[in-house]
């Protein structure tokens, strides 16, 4: 094997690690997709707020995620809520389309969006 194509196995293998968390899997958080209009947003927030059994208290106000109080924000915190409390349970990140996963962390400021492996 040339020195160019060992220099290129070891950087993809250094991003795998780097991108991996300890248990091996991607680090992954729900949030809405920017495609989605906002009434289906509100549709999939709704039902995570409500029968979904996600937790939206820090999406109220005065509460660290409250802002930027929009429906794509307070929709986000919802899905990923939901998302992260339930995947193991065999929980998507779905919403009729409405939302999307990603492997950035969406935390800003003083809201943090959990995480669990």
């Amino acid at each position: 094997m040339s020195l160019s194509m060992q220099k290129i196995w070891l950087a993809v293998l250094l991003l795998l690690i780097v991108l991996h968390n300890s248990d091996g899997e991607f680090e992954q958080w729900c949030i809405a997709d920017e495609q989605t209009p906002d009434v289906e947003l509100q549709a999939g927030l709704d039902w995570a707020c409500g029968k979904g059994g996600a937790d939206c208290s820090k999406i109220q106000v005065n509460e660290p995620c409250y802002l930027p109080n929009t429906v794509r924000d307070h929709a986000s915190y919802a899905f990923n809520n939901y998302y992260q409390k339930f995947k193991n349970r065999g929980a998507t990140c779905y919403f009729k389309g409405a939302a999307m996963t990603t492997e950035l962390d969406p935390s800003h400021n003083s809201c943090q969006f959990e995480f669990s492996a």
